[in-house]
Protein backbone atom coordinates (compact mmCIF):
# COMPACT_ATOMS: atom_id res chain seq x y z
CA UNK A 1 0.00 0.00 0.00
CA UNK A 2 1.15 3.31 -1.10
CA UNK A 3 2.73 5.78 2.29
CA UNK A 4 -0.24 8.36 1.51
CA UNK A 5 -2.75 5.76 1.76
CA UNK A 6 -1.23 4.24 5.03
CA UNK A 7 -1.23 7.89 6.38
CA UNK A 8 -4.68 8.74 5.20
CA UNK A 9 -5.94 5.60 6.71
CA UNK A 10 -4.44 6.44 10.20
CA UNK A 11 -7.25 9.34 10.34
CA UNK A 12 -10.35 8.30 12.10
CA UNK A 13 -11.60 11.78 12.30
CA UNK A 14 -12.36 14.35 9.33
CA UNK A 15 -10.03 17.09 8.82
CA UNK A 16 -11.60 20.20 7.91
CA UNK A 17 -9.35 22.93 5.22
CA UNK A 18 -9.78 26.07 7.74
CA UNK A 19 -7.43 28.86 8.10
CA UNK A 20 -7.37 30.13 11.23
CA UNK A 21 -5.80 32.55 13.93
CA UNK A 22 -3.47 30.32 16.66
CA UNK A 23 -1.75 31.25 19.47
CA UNK A 24 1.02 28.33 20.13
CA UNK A 25 3.00 28.27 23.37
CA UNK A 26 5.59 25.49 23.37
CA UNK A 27 9.24 25.27 24.48
CA UNK A 28 11.24 25.17 28.00
CA UNK A 29 10.39 28.99 28.58
CA UNK A 30 6.60 28.56 27.16
CA UNK A 31 7.44 31.34 24.36
CA UNK A 32 4.13 32.19 22.46
CA UNK A 33 4.12 32.38 18.91
CA UNK A 34 1.45 33.49 16.45
CA UNK A 35 0.32 31.07 14.04
CA UNK A 36 -2.42 29.83 11.23
CA UNK A 37 -3.72 26.41 10.99
CA UNK A 38 -3.70 24.45 7.91
CA UNK A 39 -6.40 21.94 8.68
CA UNK A 40 -8.57 20.98 12.08
CA UNK A 41 -9.94 17.94 12.93
CA UNK A 42 -11.54 16.80 16.17
CA UNK A 43 -8.33 15.62 17.63
CA UNK A 44 -6.02 17.78 16.23
CA UNK A 45 -4.83 20.34 14.16
CA UNK A 46 -2.10 21.31 11.47
CA UNK A 47 -0.78 24.63 11.69
CA UNK A 48 1.92 26.97 10.48
CA UNK A 49 5.05 27.79 12.90
CA UNK A 50 8.30 30.03 11.70
CA UNK A 51 10.53 28.37 14.48
CA UNK A 52 11.43 25.09 14.67
CA UNK A 53 9.41 22.46 17.12
CA UNK A 54 10.62 18.98 17.76
CA UNK A 55 8.49 15.76 17.05
CA UNK A 56 6.85 14.37 20.84
CA UNK A 57 7.17 18.24 22.27
CA UNK A 58 4.11 19.39 24.45
CA UNK A 59 1.88 22.18 23.05
CA UNK A 60 -0.33 24.83 24.05
CA UNK A 61 -2.67 26.49 21.63
CA UNK A 62 -5.70 28.48 21.57
CA UNK A 63 -7.81 29.10 18.48
CA UNK A 64 -11.21 31.22 18.00
CA UNK A 65 -13.86 29.18 15.89
CA UNK A 66 -15.90 31.71 13.75
CA UNK A 67 -19.59 31.76 13.89
CA UNK A 68 -19.73 30.08 10.36
CA UNK A 69 -18.23 27.05 12.49
CA UNK A 70 -20.05 27.34 15.38
CA UNK A 71 -23.28 28.78 14.20
CA UNK A 72 -23.87 30.74 17.18
CA UNK A 73 -21.34 33.54 18.44
CA UNK A 74 -17.33 32.81 18.21
CA UNK A 75 -16.08 30.59 20.41
CA UNK A 76 -12.47 30.61 21.69
CA UNK A 77 -10.93 26.98 22.37
CA UNK A 78 -7.68 26.27 24.18
CA UNK A 79 -5.92 23.25 23.74
CA UNK A 80 -3.49 20.63 25.37
CA UNK A 81 -1.43 18.71 22.92
CA UNK A 82 1.81 17.26 21.64
CA UNK A 83 3.57 17.60 18.16
CA UNK A 84 3.01 14.32 16.17
CA UNK A 85 5.42 15.58 12.71
CA UNK A 86 6.59 18.63 10.93
CA UNK A 87 6.39 18.58 8.12
CA UNK A 88 9.24 18.67 5.21
CA UNK A 89 10.65 22.06 4.36
CA UNK A 90 9.47 25.69 5.49
CA UNK A 91 6.60 26.98 3.33
CA UNK A 92 7.00 30.34 2.51
CA UNK A 93 9.49 30.31 5.67
CA UNK A 94 7.18 28.27 7.86
CA UNK A 95 7.06 24.97 8.79
CA UNK A 96 3.84 22.50 8.81
CA UNK A 97 3.36 20.73 12.75
CA UNK A 98 0.65 18.67 12.98
CA UNK A 99 -0.49 18.09 16.69
CA UNK A 100 -2.68 15.93 18.03
CA UNK A 101 -5.16 17.46 20.64
CA UNK A 102 -4.74 15.51 24.34
CA UNK A 103 -7.41 18.25 26.60
CA UNK A 104 -9.41 20.99 25.36
CA UNK A 105 -11.10 23.48 27.47
CA UNK A 106 -13.57 26.38 25.88
CA UNK A 107 -12.87 29.77 27.43
CA UNK A 108 -15.32 31.86 28.64
CA UNK A 109 -15.63 35.68 26.76
CA UNK A 110 -13.47 38.46 28.99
Amino acid sequence: MPEAQQEKDKRSTRRFALRLPVSVRYGENGQEREAQTRDVSARGVCFYLESAIQAGSGVDFTLTLPPEITLTESIRVRCRGRVLRVEGGPVNGKMAVAAVIDEYEFLADS
